[in-house]
């Protein structure tokens, strides 16, 4: 990997945890994060994410915001609590964080997987 790729993917890390803050800030049902426990469910919702879009193919991908890509988000935001120590969120906190970070996404693309 080339120091710019490199670069370019602790750039989107930082990113995406700074997303995971403000929206366990804002919304019901998802404990607030410090800056290094969002760091790491950045990245655990990465891995997560591309074990599931491996195993099920590219149409579960959160990438293409359908239905089915949705619930997947949530879910893999929703499992990623279980492996980030002090990350507590419901289920319905999981389906907000999805629509929040899906929208999120549109404007500032984080790629959390």
């Amino acid at each position: 990997m080339r120091a710019s790729g490199l670069v370019g993917l602790i750039i989107r890390f930082i990113v995406s945890a700074l997303v995971l803050m403000l929206v366990s800030f804002l919304l019901p049902g998802f404990a607030a994060l410090t800056f290094g426990q969002a760091l790491i469910a950045a990245v655990v919702i990465s891995v997560l994410g591309f074990i599931v879009e491996s195993l099920f193919g590219r149409r579960v991908s959160p990438q293409n915001r359908g239905i089915i890509g949705f619930l997947t988000a949530a879910v893999v935001i929703y499992l990623s609590q279980f492996i980030v120590p002090g990350m507590s969120i419901s289920i319905l906190g999981a389906l907000l964080a999805a629509v929040v970070i899906g929208v999120i996404d549109l404007f500032v693309p984080t790629e959390l997987r």
